[in-house]
């Protein structure tokens, strides 16, 4: 990324290989200074990203090159991501203020533990096999000005019932993960942004600057601060609401959202809630009780776009239980579609870390790079490590996905496969509002479910922004949102995402799908 020509940024980069922050003494933690300039400087620990799985057997041959070598061959260390290509980070104008807050947060305690991350893994693992479904659901971005209780339980709320109505339909265990708790960093198409003769740098999301198009656009370190602050508040709510009796099955008829009780997905839900009580009523008189602990909580896990690396960087920690570094700052991040270079400085940190990985993949991805990606980031071939999750439009599905599975299939990789319907249909509405289409939305989850039945693989989960709020953002669903409602409630601050009935028509729909699947499979269809 270019360096800025304007007075107020430094004229070196804080991703520069040509600095030297001074290095802790205890090399039992992390160390997040940049690559020392001193020769006789002592490197960093160093670790092989091996993760404990036996090799798949009698694989294809991957077409090979210098760089897909290297990247599976070179040692990995906490910072040999920045020896590498670093797209999509911010430049900002005081690198010392950097190095203070990247040091605050390095003190602070992991906003998740290592643990909580290989049961998410297992549990991934799961839908891989076509044994779970993952729904993975939240913000575009998360701000700071809408940080609430109530805002974080209505989303959570939601994603409970949308969890049960495609546990119901599907009659499998659903994975829950929010893109909450973290995910406040967004990757932008340009660098500046310009109105009325002054020009300034993008939105970046609220990590990094602020929306409003004025000086806060520049890039503040404390603002990292302030993001692992409200991330740690809002996984701490959500464990409470998990495990702390809200999220019992006996709450099921309680969830429903007080906007859409009485519309068409309210009126669904009501029902299935009543018969999931009924079935809890049978489950009684034949002695299973709600002191069962799978009756009184969930499990729930926190997700993000692994972009700011520094931060990441800085929230890794060494885990004494299994001796491998896991990014504590969520339990599962993913690399985006504009930072996903084999041998760019996201896939390098990435391939280090033990977390479940995530790789966005649009209809632009080759099917032999996919295979080397993945080679890169899980060679020994865990179950549950790496989720593929596509971002095509309807059409584009069809036709690119087919040679995706097939290659991973030839080289006996296991992943577990998502649809992310929104990116692919992003359109611009009349009024100039970004928006998306339902029908859009509906077509691509479609062409995702068909897809897999044609190539005999597993559509292993859904990702979706969306908001337990009654927005006005993506047009269409029932009730209809038109093109001129969406000015009547339009609060995000990137990408425009599904409202709570939106969300529980394509969770009921999803259900639909994952229920006809259940059946030919009973049948041997």
């Amino acid at each position: 990324m270019a360096l800025m020509n304007t007075s107020l940024f430094s004229s070196k980069s804080l991703y520069s290989n040509t600095n030297s922050f001074s290095k802790p003494k205890d090399q039992s933690r992390p160390t997040f200074a940049l690559p020392p300039s001193n020769k006789n400087s002592t490197s960093l620990p160093t670790i092989t990203a091996v993760h404990a799985a036996e090799s798949t057997k009698n694989r294809v041959a991957v077409k090979e090159s210098s760089t897909f070598t290297q990247c599976i061959t070179r040692k990995w260390t906490l910072d040999s991501w920045k020896s590498k290509k670093i797209l999509q980070l911010p430049h900002y104008p005081d690198e010392k203020k950097v190095e203070t807050v990247l040091k605050t947060i390095e003190s602070f305690p992991p906003i998740i533990f290592a643990g909580e991350a290989r049961n998410l893994e297992e549990r991934l693992a799961e839908a891989a096999m076509g044994k779970a479904f993952l729904l993975q659901g939240g913000d575009c971005a998360e701000s700071f000005e809408e940080f609430s209780a109530n805002n974080i339980r209505d989303t959570f709320r939601l994603l409970l019932q949308m969890g049960v109505v495609l546990t119901y339909g599907g009659q499998m265990p659903v994975v829950k993960v929010g893109r909450m708790a973290g995910q406040f960093a967004k990757p932008r198409s340009a660098e500046f942004e310009e109105k009325n003769g002054v020009k300034l740098p993008s939105y970046k999301g609220d990590i990094i600057n602020a929306h409003a198009f004025d000086k806060s656009r520049i890039p503040d370190p404390q603002r990292m601060i302030r993001a692992y602050t409200q991330s740690a508040a809002t996984l701490n709510l959500l464990r409470a609401f998990a495990s702390g009796g809200y999220a019992a099955m006996q709450r099921v008829a309680h969830w429903n959202l007080d906007f859409i009780k009485n519309i068409e997905q309210g009126d669904r839900y009501k029902e299935l809630a009543d018969h999931v009580d009924e079935a809890l009523g049978f489950m009684a008189a034949a002695g299973v009780t709600a002191d069962n602990p799978s009756m009184k909580t969930t499990e729930f896990w926190a997700s993000h776009e692994c972009l700011l690396l520094p931060y990441e960087q800085a929230l890794t920690r060494l885990d004494s239980t299994s001796g491998l570094y896991y990014d504590c700052s969520a339990h599962m991040v993913w690399c985006g579609e504009r930072t996903r270079q084999l041998d760019g400085a996201h896939v390098e940190f990435l391939r280090g870390i033990a977390n479940p990985l995530g790789i966005k993949v649009s209809d632009k991805m080759d099917p032999n790079e996919l295979v080397k990606l993945i080679g890169i980031l899980n060679p020994h071939n865990k179950p549950g490590r790496i989720t593929i999750i596509t971002r095509m439009g309807a059409d584009n599905m069809r036709v690119k996905l087919p040679p995706l599975i097939r290659d991973i299939g030839r080289a006996g990789y296991i992943v577990t496969w998502v649809c992310d319907p929104m990116h692919g249909n992003t359109i611009e509405a009349p009024c100039g509002l970004k928006t998306r289409a339902f029908d859009s939305i509906l077509a691509e989850v479609q062409a995702f479910f068909d897809v897999h039945g044609q190539e005999g693989s597993h559509p292993g989960g859904i990702h979706l922004e969306m908001t337990g709020q009654d927005v006005t953002e993506c047009v269409g669903g029932s009730p209809s949102v038109t093109y001129d409602d969406l000015s009547s409630c339009y609060r995000t601050l990137c990408d425009p995402r599904l409202n709570a009935s939106q969300s529980l028509e394509l969770a009921f729909i999803i259900a639909q799908r994952l229920r006809s699947k259940r059946i030919r499979l009973s049948f041997g269809l």
